[in-house]
């Protein structure tokens, strides 16, 4: 399997990281449905995502499709979820990429204002994978992956915001990989769904190891990846 003729979700593509990713999966053949609050941020996107297909000599039959959303509310969510249902859109991948980091000072230095905002990264994990869990548990080939950091693994005071909101949404990931195991157990099954966890120490650096590591995910097999840490750094 590969992930071409898949449709992935990159929930909060307007970041360069989501660019990166938007034409590393439109390059290898997927179609891409981008989400985010800017729609002209998104139409900004998908103009950037083409040229990089167009140019490409092994240029499958990839494309991207553009919905505005916020990611932290629940009931857009929803509701973006039944509009592509009701489109034919059958999500096979879903990488929600909504983050960014406030740090400093030491503990004392660390905010709830800060706490909030950074929250908002893990409110979208949980919304998100929530809303395309039948999805992803009834496709071929569904993954769920997300962005985390090193910073969870040894967490400084002057990171530790940020190090908890990553924690968190590792943990819960764990747990989507433990629902896809436990709904193939329980249908008699093989195991078509995983989630993962793509680690890295800084996204600016790892970008392009990180679109090229997701763009893998569908060379292995669930079994094989379900419920796995994957270093980047």
């Amino acid at each position: 399997m590969t992930v071409a003729g898949r449709t992935v979700l990159l929930a909060g593509a307007t970041s360069p990281s989501g660019l990166a990713i938007a034409r590393a999966l439109i390059g290898a053949g997927a179609r891409v449905v981008a989400v985010g609050r800017d729609r002209g941020k998104l139409d900004a996107l998908a103009a950037a995502a083409h040229p990089a297909v167009d140019a490409s000599a092994d240029a499958r039959s990839g494309s991207i499709r553009v919905e505005s959303c916020s990611l932290t509310n629940e009931s857009e969510v929803a509701a973006l979820a039944t509009r592509l249902a009701e489109d034919g859109e059958h999500i096979d991948g879903l990488v929600p990429l909504v983050g960014g980091w406030r740090g400093g000072g030491g503990l004392a230095g660390q905010t709830e204002e800060d706490y909030r905002a950074l929250e908002q990264a893990f409110t979208a994990v949980r919304v998100t994978s929530r809303a395309f869990d039948a999805d992803l548990r009834a496709s071929e080939a569904g993954r769920f992956a997300i962005i985390s950091s090193t910073a969870v693994a040894r967490p400084l005071a002057g990171g530790a915001n940020y190090a908890a909101v990553k924690a968190a949404s590792e943990a819960w990931t764990r747990a989507v990989a433990q629902g896809f195991a436990k709904a193939a157990r329980d249908a008699e099954q093989p195991l078509r769904a995983a989630a993962v966890v793509l680690r890295v120490r800084g996204l600016d650096d790892a970008i392009d190891r990180v679109a090229a590591q997701l763009v893998e995910l569908w060379d292995t097999d669930a079994a094989e990846l379900n419920d796995r840490v994957i270093d980047l750094t």
